[in-house]
């Protein structure tokens, strides 16, 4: 018998308005200790999707629950049990690095042990020890992206929701990034992932799901995506052009 799912998204129809929705009837889930690749173009749905588990937008239909709970039913235990790394860094610029991940630990109930040994490891990995101390209004848009991936892996919830994480990070912090990633998920939390960048998360994702015109028209390991784009055994990247070209 399968574990069941951290993340279950079922016929999710929703967007910024309720006479033209931006998803349509997507089904989708994430398993525990899963890293699950979710691509499409601009406008296909990826943000809209996260913002919904997120709790940003309410669904038109439909119901999202992280480890069995809705925000509806569990509001507290909905959200504790996730992390998000957005797009764009937002820090508070009168805040140092370190008070935003000290901040972010007590927030989700972070222990001080766990949060001194966690926040040391994140520094030294993505290279911020000298940073710690600074203003985030005096950073580059690289290092605040660094403090919002430390923020968010401080926490160590269920699931991490990752929007396009790349953006800004130097090969080293791309690198660093990914296999932490690694890591976490073989601790046992599983991440959700939206990237552009298909050819770095190729080798890094159990699965991936393919949104396009807000629904889902493939999901699966590389295989099953090369067979729903009838190009087995094509790179990730070359078999998201012949889905998304091909109009399936």
């Amino acid at each position: 018998m399968s574990a069941a799912p951290v993340l279950e998204i079922a016929g999710l129809t929703g967007g910024y308005s309720l006479n033209k929705p931006v998803l349509h009837d997507i089904s989708l889930n994430v398993q525990p200790g899963e890293m699950v690749g979710l691509i499409g173009l601009n406008g296909a749905g990826k943000s809209t999707t996260m913002k919904h588990i997120l709790g940003l937008m309410t669904p038109h239909k439909g119901r999202i629950a992280v480890q069995g709970r809705t925000r509806e039913g569990d509001s507290e235990g909905y959200h504790s049990a996730l992390s998000f790394v957005p797009e764009s860094p937002l820090l508070y610029e009168e805040m140092t690095v370190r008070e935003h991940v000290e901040f972010t630990a007590r927030a989700y109930g972070v222990s001080r042990a766990d949060y001194e040994a966690r926040s040391r490891r994140l520094a030294e990995l993505f290279r911020m020890e000298d940073k710690m101390d600074s203003l985030s209004g005096h950073l580059s848009k690289g290092m605040k992206q660094k403090v919002m991936i430390m923020c968010a892996f401080v926490a160590s919830p269920a699931l991490y929701v990752i929007d396009e994480p790349f953006l800004g990070l130097d090969p080293l912090g791309i690198r660093s990034l990914l296999d932490f990633m690694l890591e976490i998920k073989q601790s046992g939390s599983s991440i959700l992932l939206s990237s552009h960048i298909l050819s770095t998360i190729e080798n890094y994702c159990d699965r991936f799901i393919v949104l396009h015109q807000g629904k889902v028209i493939a999901e699966g390991g590389l295989a099953e995506i090369g067979a729903a784009a009838g190009k087995p055994g094509l790179p990730l990247e070359q078999l998201f052009y012949e889905l998304v070209q091909g109009g399936k």
